[in-house]
């Protein structure tokens, strides 16, 4: 009976989640495993695995054989990579402290790359982010420009007409007020031309 190692999808419609299954070659993709040993979300950036190392390990020493893209998360997480020390150290080329310590510098220079690669994600968010203040400032100093150009407008054009109308005003006032002078400057003359 052959073993594989592979993706089983789980997750809603456009949105998978892969739970990584020890089973027979025989068996549909979504059927019947032998044995669970990590998740799959390919959906983050970057990709979550959470892996079970040790049997990961487990079922390949014992020649399971994982499909493309289990390898490739296999080989990601470090499996092949311990098995090939482990194999080293079956043929006395170092010994099994020197593995774990190579093992360890792989894994720890694997981190602080992932590391790197999240931080450099959450600056191009945050640069993006800032884009986009700044770009919805410019464009809020704008229409207040705008705004402020157009109420200045209507101000002076509400100041125009009140000046005009209280232009007419007093135009209106004017002949009336010279006609009280001239009735009350007749009467005033009269007066002096009797005496």
């Amino acid at each position: 009976m052959a073993t594989r190692i592979r993706l089983q999808r789980g997750g809603r419609k456009r949105y998978a989640f892969y739970s990584i299954v020890i089973t027979d070659v025989r068996t549909p993709r979504d059927g019947r495993f032998t044995e669970k040993i990590g998740t799959y979300n390919p959906n983050t950036n970057p990709a979550t695995v959470d892996l079970n190392f040790e049997r990961a390990l487990y079922w390949v020493m014992v020649g399971a054989q994982p499909s493309d893209t289990v390898r490739n998360i296999l080989s990601r997480e470090g499996v092949y990579m311990k098995k090939h020390l482990l194999g080293g150290v079956a043929k006395g080329a170092f010994d099994e402290a020197t593995a774990n310590a190579r093992f360890e510098a792989w894994k720890n220079n694997k981190q602080n790359n992932l590391q790197t690669l999240k931080n450099k994600v959450d600056a191009e968010k945050k640069a993006v982010v800032k884009a986009r203040l700044e770009a919805e400032k410019k464009v809020n100093e704008t229409i207040a420009e705008k705004v402020a150009e157009k109420k200045a407008a209507e101000e002076k054009a509400k100041a125009e007409a009140e000046a005009a109308k209280a232009a007419e005003e007093a135009a209106k006032a004017a002949p009336a007020e010279e006609e009280k002078v001239e009735e009350a400057a007749p009467a005033e003359e009269a007066p002096k031309a009797e005496a």
